[in-house]
């Protein structure tokens, strides 16, 4: 009965014993994107994110004296939660970044920026109670 294989035999291995080895890795892929929401990063990262499985073969793995790669895979187990890192917001400590386009990641700024208008409507609806 023959084996598939990818080590090359000849009949100087006659008596030689053909092993082989499953090994178990933990791969982490940390992704960001750009969104308005978190319902849109988490569209993006579920459609346009992820791993690339074309990429999962042989050429990973370190082959050398003999042992050569039968089999690659990749399976997908878990998802941290989606994390907000920060805010795309024009570079304070730049006075004209707005005329010159510069901006940063602020980490401190809110997920959830207020609009004006809302704020706006607020203060009306405070005003009009008391507050």
């Amino acid at each position: 009965m023959a084996i598939d294989t990818n080590i090359t035999f000849t009949d100087k291995d006659v008596n030689k014993n053909l092993y082989r080895q499953k090994t178990y890795y933990t791969l982490v892929i940390e992704q960001e994107v750009l969104a308005e929401n978190k319902a849109e990063a988490d569209h993006k990262f579920m459609d346009f994110g992820g791993i690339d499985h074309s990429q999962i073969n042989h050429e990973i793995t370190t082959q050398k004296e003999g042992v050569e790669t039968y089999m690659v895979d990749a399976n997908y187990s878990d998802s941290g939660k989606t994390e907000y890192m920060g805010k795309v917001l024009y570079d304070l400590s730049d006075p004209h970044a707005k005329e010159e386009g510069y901006v940063e990641i602020d980490t401190s700024a809110d997920e959830v920026m207020p609009d004006v208008v809302d704020t706006q409507i607020q203060l009306e609806a405070d005003l009009a109670r008391g507050k």
